[in-house]
């Protein structure tokens, strides 16, 4: 795991329900916890773009539902700023499911963009990703 390259806005806090974006039989998720975030007392942890989350399973098929399992965000709608001064936002709040806290993604196939931050971060995800915004 690498540092990021840009001033990412922490928008999705404790409770959040995102899309699944990779076919590992996830529909839409909702953040229990992030990892490795410190704060003040009593604020909710959240997260942004490239960051380790674990999250539990809403709604997909019954194997894979209510359970909790690692992923990784990678598209979220607030806006946020690259260290070369533009600005990036995507039209939803997306996440890919995990086999392991190492980056190894469940599924294979990723629907949609992945931002060059969660790439960066995250050289597993890269290699499956066919746009990288």
């Amino acid at each position: 795991m690498q540092p990021v390259k840009a001033r990412i806005v922490k928008s999705l806090p404790v409770g959040t329900r995102m899309e699944v974006c990779d076919n590992s039989g996830a529909k839409i998720a909702k953040i229990t916890s992030v990892k490795g975030h410190k704060t003040v007392k009593r604020r909710y942890a959240a997260a942004g773009v490239g960051d380790l989350v674990l999250v539990s399973v809403v709604k997909g098929k019954p194997g894979v539902r209510k359970q909790v399992l690692p992923a990784i965000v990678v598209r979220q709608k607030k806006l946020y700023r690259r260290y070369d001064g533009t600005r990036i936002k995507f039209e939803d709040n997306s996440c890919v499911i995990l086999k392991d806290e190492k980056g190894n993604p469940k599924g294979t196939i990723f629907k949609g963009p992945i931002a060059k931050e969660a790439a960066d971060r995250w050289p597993a995800i890269a290699k499956l990703a066919s746009i990288i915004k």
